[in-house]
This record gives structure tokens, C-alpha cells and sequence, in this order.
């Protein structure tokens, strides 16, 4: 079928959903959604290799919807995801499409929630599962998720569920759904044992092949804010005035209301503001895009449909206010600055449940996105009042001040008071409303994302080959097979001394620090602060963990795989010969560990 759909109306959705589709701001369907959506609504497999960001979560999702009987209040579809931030991120897209659909519920299951809460939901009743493999087998395994109304099973990004060791339990979720329904299977790569699952699991499956976005331009400088501490307007505000050579700017959001609500509130606030959304006519969209071209408007606040076509030379940023759903709308976004020759500026507000997709932007543009640090009180001061001298050192250099001169001579023989604290007084007035020092206390910074250290984003080009091309893997101990909850031993008591484990990943399988970090902290909860130094060789690694360590945080250890690598974990014996990596102090021991109190909250099941 071709790509070149010029609506979501010629794809088949029922009118319910193109009015949802239109009220969040969608026209023009991504090549994937055009590819696919017909060919699921018509009943087939899907077997689609497709990046994230493509726009393949909108591609899968429609087509499901329209197949939900929303009277039978039982699970209908199935979504796996490798994380719960992905699982959590799909869950919320279905949830903005199901808009005009009354009563329709999706429930997202992932590990590390409580079961409590799990259960309750799904004894309401849900008529989509968004979930990780694990935390799907458990409560299949329970029989607290029944399957029987299963009509749709998407695999979402499978190889990432291949390189985090899930396959097997993919597989094993497989087998227990029923005979008839419709899978898709959607993976960035299609390795041996992605293809062998399609052949297996898939009923003659249409297999789609959609490229990622392209490199954007050059000349425009990309950062980003983790919004945190402070709200996204009063951030923006900052932002926006610190700026050097800022002189117009396009404002991005996802919904039609609000780029009338963020025009308000910036208009409230001093600025030459305007909303840009598709319910304006041609002539008062005209209007605006003069307006901004002329000078007339500093500030418009677009939807993507309602900014397609811009072209003003003029507009020197582009803000990401909220963060776009896929990448090629974040190309074409982007893309409204930076025009003429001129160089640009694009800022992204990334909430931390986004940082995934801000990875994925930089892996699709093939460019880093900097952090951006907030602008602080003192910044914005000093911004402020350099603007102000600047206005006044131009005033003072017309003509025709005699006069006024004069009235200030009289009022400071009137007040008994010097020139000084009268022209001290008139600049007070002047600030109209914007003072020149600002109230009010700075917000503690956002945590930095585990990988946004320099250079993240050439090192993961120079990677290894991962491990599960490398050959054949050993076989985990199938989930039927662990140890039963009630068979658990205790905690034992808290300690405070560290203790050295070794763990079988290496420098051989492509392991870095920083993955061994994020699986423990994952996977144990253990607070990264807690873990000691860490040796990296060739074939294995040691890391220092709490002495103390509770039982359920082991266990979970014990069969935690990095880059599909059982870790074996276990108490290192002695440091072995051969090529070493050098050991690395990630937390280090010197922060008081409390034994149990210092370990996060988490459900160690699977």
C-alpha cells in the first residue's frame, strides 16, 4: 500500500476516533499508520520492522480500538512492552485516543507496582493489558489475568525484549493465549530469534519495513530541560528571556486548547502572544503568520498540523513544550527555525517519564540533545536590568529632556529628597507591571538521566556486537520452576559493611558500568548511592554491594540478566588473573547504609 495517505479518514477509522485523531491534533497519517492500520483492521498479522518513534504505538493501537467491545468489561488485548516506562507510555496514547470513547478502559501492569493495586483494577475490569513479560506471567500464573476474550497481541519492540532476556518469557505468554486472535509483532531489528518467534506464532504475517527519520539540519542547536521543581511556564518565561538572540519564537503543545490557554497565560505576562490551532480559518491563520512575520506577534503557539507550512524567517527558537510523539514530527518542528541561513534554537521539555523518547530522538537525528540549565533569579535579574540601563542609556542620548529635568528638580526640592532616590523612585514605575527583580526561591535541579553523560550518544555507535548475536545462549530456569513466594527466607537483619559479589558479564558481551548499575538499582532497588566500586574484565565483573542485603533483593539478582547474561550473582572469592577494566567507585560506601530502610519500595516478583 502506499505511504502517501494524505488523511487519517481515507484509513477505514470510524468517525468517533478521526475526531478524536483531530482534536489531538493528528491530519496527516506517518508511513507506518498508513501501512498498517488498513491491513489490521482488515484481520491479518503484522510482522513490522519500525524505530521507535516512528509513530507505530498510533499505527497499532487504532485499529486495535476499533475492534473493543466496550460492553464486555474483560481483557481484549494484550500489548507487551521490554519496560514499564514503555508500558506506562503506550497505556497513556491509548487512553488520549479513547477520548470519545466512553467507558473504555486500559490497564498498564508492570514490576516494581504493587500487586494491591494490580489486583484491584483488574477485578474492575479492563479491555486492554499494557504490560512487561514479567509481571504478565505472574499474574497469569495466578489466575488473576484471564486471556479467554483475547482478540489482539501486539509485541512491542521485540528485539529490545530479546536483549533484556524476556523472549523466553514472551513465549512462554504465547502458548497460553487462545487459538484465534491477531498478533502484531513490531522490532527496530529482525534477528534469528525474533524471525524464528514470527514463524512460530504468527499466521502469514504482511511484513512492513519503515526507515527512521532523517538527520535534521546542522545550524540548530538543540537542548533540553528535565522539567522538574518548577512549573513549565515559569520555566518557559525564564528561558525565554535569558536568551541572547532571541527574537521570535513557534511554541509546540499537543492539544488545540492549549495553545489557547498558553497564549493567555503568556499574554497575562508582557508577551506578544497568539494561538495557532486547526480551528482557525485560512484568513485568520494568514493574519497570524503576517502578524509574527511583521513583528507584530513574538510568540505563536502551534499544534503540528496548524505549523506545517511556516516559513518565517524570523522565528529564532522552537520550544517543545510538550515533548512530540514521534520523531519525524520533532524533525518537522525543529525545522521552522534555522531558516534563511540563519542559525536556530529548538529546547525540549522532557518530563523524566520521557527521557526514553528523547534517546530515541537523538538516535533517529543522529545528533546529542544537551542538557539546559535553568536559567536562575539572579540570571533573570541581571537580564533584566542590563535591558533596562540599555533603555534608559537610549533615552538619555534624545533630545528634549530639559523638561523633564526640570520636574524631577521639583520634586526633589518638594520631598526634600536627591535626584538619586527620585529617579530611583520613577524607575520602580517603570517596570510596568514586570519587576526588574524577581521573587521567589530557584528549584533544585533535576536529576541528570542515568545516560546523559558527554558522549553518550557516539559511544553507543562503538558498542560491541550485542550478546545474543554473539551465538546460542544458556536457558533460564523457566518460571514454573522458581521457588514458590511462601518458601522465601526472611530478611535477614541490616548491616553496614560492603560486600564484593561477582557477577558472569563482561567487557566481552558489550557490558558497561553503567548497565551493571542500572540493572541492581532496577532490579533490587538498591539506590545507586549504595553500590560500591565496580571491577569490569573480560569475561565477568565484581561489584560492592550493602552487606545485609534483603533476601528478596538477592533472589531477584540471582536471576537478573544484562545484555541477556544470566549475572550469576554470588560472593567474589578472589580477583582473577588476566585483562583488567579498571574498577570504578559508583556510590561508593561512605553514605550511612541503613539496611533495609535504605533499599527502595519495590516488588521484587516477576
Amino acid at each position: 500500500m502506499s505511504t502517501s495517505v494524505e488523511s487519517f479518514a481515507d484509513l477505514g477509522l470510524s468517525e468517533s476516533l478521526l475526531k478524536t485523531l483531530s482534536e489531538i491534533g493528528y491530519e496527516t497519517p506517518s508511513p507506518i499508520q498508513a501501512q498498517c492500520i488498513p491491513i489490521l483492521l482488515d484481520g491479518h498479522d503484522i510482522l513490522g520492522m519500525a524505530q521507535t518513534g516512528t509513530g507505530k504505538t498510533a499505527a497499532f493501537a487504532l485499529p486495535l480500538m476499533e475492534q473493543i467491545d466496550i460492553k464486555v468489561a474483560k481483557p481484549q488485548a494484550l500489548i507487551l512492552t521490554p519496560t514499564r516506562e514503555l508500558a506506562i507510555q503506550v497505556a497513556e496514547a491509548l487512553q488520549s485516543y479513547a477520548k470519545n470513547l466512553p467507558g473504555f478502559h486500559v490497564l498498564p501492569i508492570y514490576g516494581g507496582q504493587s500487586y494491591t493495586i494490580q489486583l484491584k483494577q483488574l477485578a474492575r475490569g479492563a479491555h486492554v493489558i499494557v504490560g512487561t513479560p514479567g509481571r504478565v506471567m505472574d499474574h497469569l500464573e495466578r489466575k488473576t489475568l484471564n486471556l479467554d476474550n483475547l482478540r489482539t497481541m501486539v509485541l512491542d519492540e521485540a528485539d529490545e525484549m530479546l536483549r533484556m532476556g524476556f523472549i523466553d518469557d514472551v513465549e512462554w505468554i504465547l502458548e497460553r493465549t487462545p487459538e484465534q486472535h491477531q498478533t502484531a509483532l513490531f522490532s527496530a531489528t529482525m534477528p534469528e530469534q525474533i524471525r524464528r518467534v514470527a514463524q512460530k506464532y504468527l499466521v502469514e504475517p504482511r511484513e512492513i519495513k519503515i526507515k527512521s527519520a532523517t538527520a535534521t539540519v546542522a545550524a540548530i542547536r538543540q537542548v533540553y530541560w528535565q522539567v522538574s521543581g518548577m512549573h513549565k511556564l515559569d520555566a518557559l518565561t525564564r528561558i525565554l528571556e535569558v536568551e541572547d538572540d532571541f527574537d521570535a519564537a513557534i511554541i509546540f503543545v499537543r492539544t488545540k486548547t492549549a495553545t489557547v490557554e498558553l497564549a493567555d497565560k503568556l499574554n497575562a505576562r508582557g508577551y506578544a502572544a497568539a494561538a495557532l490551532n486547526g480551528d482557525l480559518n485560512q484568513q485568520m491563520r494568514e493574519r497570524v503568520i503576517e502578524q509574527l512575520k511583521s513583528g507584530a506577534l513574538d510568540i505563536v503557539i502551534a499544534t503540528d498540523v496548524a505549523a506545517r507550512g511556516i516559513d518565517v524567517p524570523r522565528v529564532s527558537h522552537v520550544v517543545n513544550y510538550d515533548i512530540p510523539y514521534d520523531t519525524e514530527a520533532y524533525v518537522h518542528r525543529i525545522g521552522r527555525t534555522g531558516r534563511a541561513g540563519r542559525n536556530g534554537n529548538a529546547i525540549l521539555f522532557v518530563a523524566p517519564r520521557e527521557i526514553r523518547m528523547l534517546r530515541t530522538i537523538e538516535r533517529a537525528t543522529r545528533q546529542p540533545i544537551a542538557p539546559l540549565t535553568l536559567p536562575s533569579r539572579a540570571d533573570v535579574t541581571n537580564k533584566r536590568v542590563a535591558d533596562f540601563k540599555a533603555k534608559v542609556a537610549e533615552v538619555l542620548n534624545a533630545e528634549g529632556l530639559e523638561f523633564f529635568a526640570n520636574i524631577v528638580s521639583q520634586i526633589a526640592e518638594e520631598q526634600n529628597v536627591g535626584a538619586e532616590e527620585v529617579a530611583a523612585a520613577l524607575a520602580m514605575m517603570a517596570q510596568e507591571g514586570k519587576p526588574l527583580q524577581i521573587a521567589g526561591e530557584d528549584p533544585r535541579p533535576a536529576p541528570a538521566p542515568r545516560d546523559s553523560r558527554p558522549g553518550v550518544f557516539g559511544e553507543r555507535e562503538q558498542r560491541k556486537p550485542r550478546f545474543e548475536d554473539r551465538g546460542e545462549r544458556s536457558e533460564r530456569p523457566r518460571f514454573e520452576d522458581r521457588p514458590p513466594r511462601s518458601e522465601r527466607p526472611p530478611r535477614p537483619a541490616p548491616a553496614g559493611d560492603m560486600v564484593r559479589y561477582r557477577i558472569d558479564v563482561g567487557r566481552e558481551h558489550g557490558v558497561e558500568v553503567r548497565d551493571i548499575v542500572g540493572a541492581i538499582a532496577n532490579e533490587a532497588g538498591i539506590e545507586s548511592r549504595f553500590i560500591g566500586r565496580i571491577g569490569l574484565y573480560e569475561e565477568s565483573s565484581t561489584v560492592e554491594l550493602p552487606g545485609g542485603m534483603p533476601a528478596e533483593a538477592a533472589n531477584a539478582l540471582k536471576r537478573t540478566r544484562i545484555r541477556g547474561v544470566p549475572i550469576n550473582l554470588r560472593i567474589d572469592e578472589g580477583r582473577p588473573g588476566g585483562s583488567f577494566g579498571g574498577e570504578r567507585k559508583f556510590g561508593g560506601g561512605e553514605r550511612k547504609f541503613d539496611g533495609e530502610r535504605s533499599f527502595k519500595k519495590k516488588n521484587f516478583d516477576r
